[in-house]
């Protein structure tokens, strides 16, 4: 096997940037664009008033979206582990769906939009599902490499280090749309602009998906032969693993919270700072460049502190982020303030979770024999998408008033459940992880 260098981890963190890309452009801009009573310029093609229940259209799907992701995620992690493909078992999927993951991303905003809203309503519903069906394809194969790329500890940090920079970047130039668009809007008209600006999005997110399938030789890095356990029974194996729960318990509240605050930013903006929904991209740099500068910092402290520590500090941080989100008043100085206090913990959570599950793989892989990093990047991403499909359904229904009271209550819900996440992780065993996978490497060297 061929040594596994920076080059190869970085041209492997562009496919991340791809993909966050266009999960940025639904996560940030669907809700908005579909139902801000100011600005929801697609808002009179599908019913945007509660359904069922208090539930509203997109709480509905997403929560549908999820049924069909627990059924759709560790079939996927199967196939690719147990796949015996000439271009490795990962590289072949990423291939296969990069363009029709970034097309139908801007189906979602074009489809939907004929005179008929039940019609309408089904377009989105179906284009949805087929978003996150792509989006497992790809990414369930993706992240799987991240523990067979981290062949060691620094190269585990490292590549975790990367792609929590290109995830980063990629969700920052999502919140671009409306400054794009607004090129655009006074020869086309606000609502062809900004399908346009999704559209040139999508394409670049399309090319990013791309590079490591194409210039990434998966056989010649990675020794793998495919996995004998059937896919249900692999996840079930997945979730057996105690640790691996307990991280996972923490996980779901993380991406519930962070969801939340995500798919609020735009409203918390115009409706609670009273200022343009352009600043979104403004305050997503500030947080961008604050996190960046501190990388090297978590690269260089997550050996000689621990990755546990550092999280549970991440966890309190994007707390008090929340709590300033509830509490923020009129004017841009507290979107300044969220941002800056916001860098932090997203330059921990953004690198040091992907290590975590790395390290998992790794060590059940020396436990009992097989290589299903697959399927257990794959319950990550069931996990980590049912946090975003509960916090989708309950920031559509708190919000179905549209009151300055209900945008707060969301950002308060965000704060409880990050000191939540908080207490659940101090139940999470690094040392003992860490310390079977030392010993089994110094036990190879002794061999040697």
């Amino acid at each position: 096997m061929k040594k596994i260098t920076n080059k190869v981890l970085w041209l492997f963190a562009v496919g991340q940037f791809g993909w966050s890309l266009l999960a940025g452009i639904i996560s940030n801009w669907m809700v908005y664009y579909y139902t801000d009573e100011t600005n929801g310029i697609f808002g009179g093609h599908v019913t945007t008033t509660a359904i069922f229940l208090g539930l509203t259209l997109f709480g509905l799907i997403t929560a549908v979206g999820r049924v069909f992701d627990a059924i759709t995620d560790p079939l996927i992690a199967s196939w690719s582990d147990r796949s015996s493909f000439k271009g490795g078992r990962r590289i072949p999927f990423m291939r296969a769906v990069a363009v029709p993951f970034a097309a139908i991303t801007v189906l979602v905003f074009l489809l939907p939009q004929t005179a008929n809203i039940r019609l309408n309503n089904t377009l989105l519903f179906v284009s949805l599902m087929l978003f996150y069906l792509f989006m497992t394809i790809y990414c369930t194969p993706y992240n799987a490499l991240i523990a067979e790329l981290g062949d060691t500890e620094k190269n585990r940090i490292n590549v975790s280090t990367y792609i929590s920079l290109t995830y980063i970047l990629g969700l920052s130039v999502a919140y671009l749309v409306p400054n794009l668009a607004g090129i655009f809007e006074a020869s086309m008209g606000k609502a062809v602009s900004v399908r346009l600006a999704i559209g040139i999005m999508a394409a670049i997110a399309g090319i990013a998906m791309l590079v490591p399938a194409l210039c990434i030789n998966e056989r010649k890095y990675i020794k793998s032969s495919p996995v004998k356990t059937k896919a249900f029974k692999s996840l079930f194996k997945s979730f057996a693993n105690a640790q691996f729960r307990r991280f996972v318990y923490a996980d779901i509240i993380y991406f519930f919270a962070v969801t939340l605050f995500q798919t609020g930013l735009a409203f918390y903006i115009t409706n609670l700072m009273m200022e343009d929904e352009d600043k979104t991209f403004m305050l997503t740099v500030i947080m961008t460049v604050v996190s960046l500068c501190l990388y090297p910092a978590v690269n260089k402290l997550a050996p000689v502190l621990g990755k546990k520590k550092m999280i549970i500090t991440g966890f309190f941080l994007y707390s008090i982020v929340f709590l300033l989100a509830a509490l923020c008043g009129k004017g841009i100085i507290w979107g300044i303030m969220i941002a800056v206090v916001a860098g932090f913990p997203m330059a921990i959570l953004g690198i040091l979770p992907q290590a975590c599950v790395a390290d998992i793989a790794e060590v059940d892989a020396l436990e009992t024999g097989e290589q299903r990093s697959g399927m257990f990047f794959a319950a990550r991403t069931f996990a980590f998408k049912m946090g975003q499909a509960l916090a989708m359904v309950v920031f559509t229904s708190v919000t179905v008033s549209k009151t300055q009271m209900s945008y707060r209550l969301t950002a308060v819900i965000a704060t409880v459940c990050c000191l939540i996440g908080a207490c659940l992780f101090f139940l999470y065993n690094e040392k003992k992880i860490v310390g079977t996978i030392r010993e089994h490497h110094a036990a190879l060297k002794t061999q040697e």
